[in-house]
């Protein structure tokens, strides 16, 4: 089984430098949060997906909870993505392969979700969406890659390991594998 790895831990200070307001608990169009959408198209792709969450993120978790994912509230998702991944790979170190997807990307095609997860095919795979030949996510790790990722700490999350390894791109046809949410202007892009 490929384990969906929702990373949702981010302090998200490019979007509000006071910290009052949360970028993936603000609202789209229809009232939903970025988090609920990026949480609910990972859980419709690949049920029982993770959340990764800091301590105390309780309305983040009612949200990604009410999306369907499982949550793992980490102390270690403080220090970074690369630390939030860490341990929800270490939290499921029984499965096949992981895809991680990001809660400020609330534009992730499902059909493109399950495309990079079936892409995880063998244990040293590693796979990506893109659009227009660009890498974006979410990005799939066959099993081979699990003692890697469950060591990965700081804010770099995965990046040295894409660029140790082959990555299979995996062609999405919608830009919203390029898309997230940084600033609030961006809130306003709709599809």
């Amino acid at each position: 089984m490929i384990q969906g790895i929702l990373l949702a831990a981010g302090y998200g200070r490019r979007f509000d430098p006071s910290g009052r307001s949360s970028k993936l608990l603000a609202a789209l169009p229809d009232g939903r949060s970025v988090a609920w959408h990026a949480a609910r198209a990972l859980c419709a792709a690949l049920p029982d997906s993770l959340a990764v969450v800091r301590p105390g993120q309780d309305a983040l978790t009612t949200a990604l909870r009410d999306a369907g994912c499982r949550i793992l509230e980490s102390r270690d998702a403080e220090a970074g993505m690369g630390s939030a991944l860490a341990h929800a790979v270490r939290a499921t170190a029984d499965a096949d392969g992981w895809l991680v997807a990001l809660a400020d990307m609330p534009w992730l095609p499902v059909d493109t979700i399950r495309a990079v997860a079936t892409a995880i095919d063998r244990p040293e795979r590693i796979a990506a969406a893109a659009f227009s030949g660009q890498r974006g996510h979410p990005v799939g790790f066959g099993a081979a890659h699990g003692p890697a990722l469950a060591t990965l700490s700081g804010d770099s999350g995965a990046r040295e390991l894409l660029r140790a390894h082959p990555v299979q791109l995996v062609e999405a046809g919608d830009d919203g594998v390029l898309r997230d949410i940084d600033l609030p202007a961006q809130l306003q892009r709709q599809r």
